[in-house]
């Protein structure tokens, strides 16, 4: 077993993205890919298009700021303390218009993992369709 990890603010392994400053607070390396935990700075103009997951259950905490998340028939804003669990086979999509910070948990998911390949990817990578449809499917994320 390793040893306890402990992470003050600013620290973890951080990927700073045109939409979002993600840190990773718990790998799910670390949890035999059963969570993972992530918080998340969003930057004014964030959008997560619309998708859903298999398998992976989604948990968004809003510590800052609010988000708009939009569901088949519904449209949440979450707050500064709001919670809200996404199961799996429930399409959503997030948008966060003034920019704001959550911390999201992802239980069987290495969503982690997904973000470290991105940040590894070229500009001609993120504008081939089939490769991006290939790798996000390969990480449990379904676009329509």
């Amino acid at each position: 077993m390793k040893s306890k990890q402990y992470l003050r603010t600013g620290e973890g392994e951080n990927y700073n993205y045109a939409q979002d400053h993600c840190f990773i607070k718990l790998s799910s390396r670390d949890t035999n890919g059963e969570l993972c935990i992530i918080e998340d700075t969003l930057k004014p103009g964030f959008h997560l298009k619309r998708h859903h997951h298999k398998v992976m259950t989604e948990v968004f905490y809003m510590l800052e700021g609010t988000m708009e998340l939009i569901f088949d028939n519904e449209t949440i804003t979450l707050s500064p303390g709001d919670t809200i669990t996404v199961p799996p086979n429930v399409w959503h999509e997030a948008i966060c218009v003034e920019g704001g910070k959550m911390l999201t948990i992802f239980k069987n998911g290495e969503f982690d993992v997904f973000l470290e390949g991105l940040s590894k990817m070229s500009e001609a990578d993120f504008s081939d369709a089939e490769l991006m449809k290939s790798y996000s499917e390969k990480f449990d994320i379904y676009e329509e």
